[in-house]
Parts: structure tokens; sequence; C-alpha cells
């Protein structure tokens, strides 16, 4: 039995509250570029949680470590285990942990803008064994959670708007079942009124589906807006995390990533009251 199916087969049997734990990872690119160090995270089931940061702090790297991306960027998770389910998934492929549950929407969207929008939809179901029937039925609840890709199923999805390709990747990732999403970037070049309208349909998935989210963000107002708990990065390592609520009401979290400032400071090394939480072994 490989080692992919002994986790399916044992997860039912580990009750817990995490869907997915993150614990002290390092990553390297090209043996030598360090990237991330010591990040710990936890996404507690049915839970929205989101990873923030400027550009380059390490999200996308985050999400890619989890869901077993890295090497094809030549990089390597070389310190620390990812688990879902209560299971370590780090020495998985990318496709067994999706038959497990675990699928990463890419950021910028990654559309076939050779084939239709329906045929976008269908390529998610590909890991799946349950029947025509069965992809089918997801197929139209998909087309009721975005109306606009109902609209434009037989559009060619690279002629379609960022909006409607954002929406036929996340219904990609829907049409295989998930139990979890890794959502990188999804506000990325979009209109701020297609931005609400896609965060409120995250939430609609969450509730209903029970679908547990993992989102990497800039807009950090959006992103702590839907999401219950929320993880800061900065240069590769997690600098502060706690409820979103706490987070939007942090004085520095407001001054850095929502642009708003009472006082007069202007620059980030300025502020010597910033505490650090050190999440990474010394």
């Amino acid at each position: 039995m490989s080692e992919a199916a002994s986790i399916a087969e044992g997860r039912d049997r580990r009750p817990g509250e995490l869907i997915l734990s993150v614990n002290n990872i390092e990553v390297i690119y090209d043996h030598v570029i360090l990237v991330l160090k010591g990040v710990s995270l936890n996404v507690p089931r049915g839970g929205i949680v989101a990873l923030l940061g400027a550009n380059g702090a390490g999200k996308t790297t985050t999400l890619k470590a989890i869901s077993n991306l890295l090497k094809a960027e030549r990089g390597e998770v070389t310190k620390g285990t990812v688990e879902f389910e209560g299971a370590r998934v780090d020495r998985l492929s990318a496709n067994e942990l999706v038959r497990l549950g675990c699928i990463q929407v890419l950021e910028g969207r990654h559309c076939f803008g050779h084939l239709t929008i329906e045929e976008n939809l269908l390529t998610g179901a590909f890991t799946r064994r349950d029947g025509s029937a069965a992809i089918r039925q997801d197929l139209e609840a998909i087309y009721e959670y975005f109306p606009r890709l109902k609209q434009r199923r037989q559009s060619m999805a690279g002629y379609t708007s960022g909006g409607e390709q954002q929406m036929c990747a996340i219904g990609r990732a829907m049409m295989s079942r998930p139990k979890m999403i890794l959502l990188d970037e999804p506000s990325m070049g979009l209109a701020p009124q297609i931005v609400e309208e896609i965060f409120e349909i995250v939430r609609k998935l969450n509730a209903t589906e029970g679908v547990s989210f993992l989102l990497a963000e800039q807009n950090t107002n959006m992103a702590l807006k839907y999401a219950t708990y929320g993880y800061i990065l900065e240069t590769g390592r997690v600098v502060m995390d706690g409820p979103a609520s706490m987070l939007r009401e942090n004085e520095d979290v407001k001054e850095f990533y929502l642009g708003v400032s009472e006082g007069d400071r202007k620059s980030f090394c300025e502020v010597k009251s910033y505490k650090r939480r050190k999440r990474w072994l010394a």
C-alpha cells in the first residue's frame, strides 16, 4: 500500500480540530537560497485563515511548500513538517495531496485559455472516480455559486475577464471535492467590486460546503474582513499572528498593512514598538 493510500485509510481515525498544521518549516531554493525560516501555522477544520504580507514576504512559497509544488521551481522543504488531517504529507506528490482533499489555486488564475469555461471546470474532476452523473451534478452546483460562469460556460476561458477566470480557477478546484483550498492572491489585478464578489463566494463555500481556506493575500483589509485568524509574514518569517479582529485593531498592522496611521510615523524602521513574535528556532 502506498503512503498516500495509508493516509487516506487512516485519516478518519485521527480526530482533531486542525485540518492543516505547518510545523517550523524551512525552504531553500537551488540548495543555497533560504526563503522561509521556521514558519509555523495552523488552519482549523472549516476555518478561513489569512496569510498576509508584502510582495516577496514568502506567502506563495509557503503555499507551494504545503501543496508540494516547490520541486518544479528547484525548491525544497529542508526542515520541519506539514500535516494534513493529522498525517504528515510533505513527502507526498502534489497529485497525491489533491486526492487527499487539499488543492491549491495558483496566483494569476492559470486557466486553460484554449478550453471553454465548462471544459476548464471539468478538468478539476480528473482525480474523481465516482462517475459522470456525480460530476455533472457538482458542475451544476458550481454554476449556482458562480452564475457568471454559467452564462459564459461555452466561452473560451482566454477571452473572459480576469474576475471570471478567477472564479473559474476556484470552481475548478471545487470540482475535485476538496476539504481544503490554498488560495493564492485571489484579488490580484481585479476591480474592488469583483474582489468583494469573489470573497463573498469564498465565505459561502466555507459555510455551506465546509471547505477550509488558507488565503495568501496582499489585500490585508479584505482578507481580515473574511478570515477568522491571520498570520503576517515578513522576509520568510511569521512576525505576528492572532484573531483577525485583533489584527485589524493593531496599530502597527493598521499603519503598515491597512494604510491607516494616527501619528507621524512614516517608515517601518522608525517603529521601535513593533513587537515581532518569533516563531522560528534560533
